[in-house]
């Protein structure tokens, strides 16, 4: 009987670790952990890693959409729309990032309210 229990909790660990492994990466993971690699090298600005960092994140957002190949015009569309983000996102929160603390969570926030925004302005005729 014991056996079958901790058979059954090991399943049950496969089967989270699965999942867990297959969930991408929130927008504020990725740019804090973009941004705390960038920073180690010396030579990097707050300001150079913030763009590049803003640029990776958002447009790798959404990367995991599956779209049909024929749909040319949804892809456009996707693409402006971050475009948008990002130059919102340069404007409005690339001065919440410091040297020492990348502020994921703040920068998350803002980025999501530009993300509102731009998607407001796309979908209305």
């Amino acid at each position: 009987m014991e056996s079958m229990k901790l058979r059954a909790f090991v399943i049950a660990i496969v089967f989270l670790g699965l999942f867990v492994g297959q969930s991408s990466a929130s927008f504020s993971d990725c740019y804090t952990r973009c941004f705390i690699f960038c920073m180690i090298d010396p030579s990097q600005t707050v300001c150079k890693c913030t763009t590049k960092c803003l640029k990776q994140c958002i447009f790798n957002s959404d990367s995991g959409n599956s779209v049909s190949t024929n749909s040319i015009q949804h892809k456009a569309d996707s693409s402006n729309l971050n475009f948008c983000k990002l130059g919102c996102a340069f404007s409005t929160c690339s001065t919440l990032s410091k040297k020492h603390q990348p502020n994921g969570e703040k920068m998350d926030d803002c980025v999501g309210s530009c993300s509102r925004n731009c998607t407001k302005s796309y979908s209305s005729p």
